[in-house]
């Protein structure tokens, strides 16, 4: 950074006696004399483009046109919170004021620029997103429970709805391991969790139908990939929706999602494969 300083202020300082340790920085620091403890002459005297007002500026620009056939170019400068309206009139004075052309540049408008007025730069509130808070339950919910074959047993979806939406679900399956209970425990907590702080149920829906694993089932309304699938199918029966599932090939052999690699497709639960 080449910090610039004027070096007729810094001689009239001098000859002044007004030069003291820190002055120079504190200058530098706010970007004008304005709040420091100087003479008021100096001040009116040593004023940055900012503190001029623009109509001045225009003003300047139009007396050196005055008596040039070149057009002269100078450089409109506005603070940061000038507005539209400033701007319009500066064009419309220039035009009226015989200025062949205008330039204008609104303060730290851009993420970089040539020159700063101050190093500081103006302290923004600390910026904090909304934290997101899980509704709490009533003490009662009405709801419905939906029946559905998997390769584990029957699933029993049980959707309690707060408003007219999906607030919470309870999936239970009929005979399974302990492991596959838990998963599927586990599975509805945070689908209720995401219900309860504001996630639509159908983006739930979105990101679990269609999930193959290594045993489908198949019933009337199609086949049950997995213990995901089988859920995600339950939401859209209770809360009577459809939500259309990305086209993924599925394994002839047991009916799971294939992958694409190096040419050839395959299947991660049979080692089912073909290529091109």
């Amino acid at each position: 950074t080449l910090n610039v300083v004027n070096g007729i202020l810094l001689r009239k300082l001098e000859e002044a006696g007004l030069m003291r340790p820190g002055l120079i920085e504190a200058i530098g620091e706010s970007g004008s004399l304005k709040g420091l403890d100087l003479p008021e002459d100096f001040k009116r005297v040593f004023r940055t483009s900012h503190e001029i007002h623009f109509e001045d500026h225009v003003r300047t620009q139009a007396a050196f046109q005055k008596y040039t056939d070149n057009a002269v170019s100078k450089t409109i400068n506005f603070p940061n919170e000038a507005g539209l309206e400033e701007i319009r009139h500066a064009f419309w004075l220039a035009f009226d004021s015989g200025c062949k052309g205008i330039t204008v540049y609104r303060d730290r408008c851009k993420e970089k620029q040539v020159l700063y007025s101050g190093l500081k730069e103006k302290a923004e509130p600390p910026k904090t997103e909304a934290k997101t808070v899980p509704r709490r339950r009533p003490a009662m919910l009405r709801g419905t429970t939906v029946k559905i074959p998997t390769a584990f047993g029957n699933l029993y979806l049980t959707v309690n709805e707060m408003d007219s939406r999906p607030f919470e679900v309870f999936a239970t399956l009929g005979k399974s391991g302990k492991d596959t209970q838990a998963h599927t425990e586990a599975l509805g907590r945070l689908i209720s969790l995401a219900l309860r702080s504001g996630v639509p149920v159908e983006e739930v829906v979105s990101q679990l139908k269609g999930i193959g694993g290594s045993q489908p089932v198949w019933e009337e309304d199609g086949i049950i990939l997995s213990l995901p699938d089988a859920i995600a199918r339950g939401l859209e029966k209770a809360g009577g929706f459809k939500v259309e599932e990305s086209t993924v090939e599925m394994c002839p052999c047991c009916g799971s999602s294939l992958i694409h690699s190096e040419g050839c497709t395959r299947c991660r639960s049979c080692d089912f494969s073909k290529c091109d």
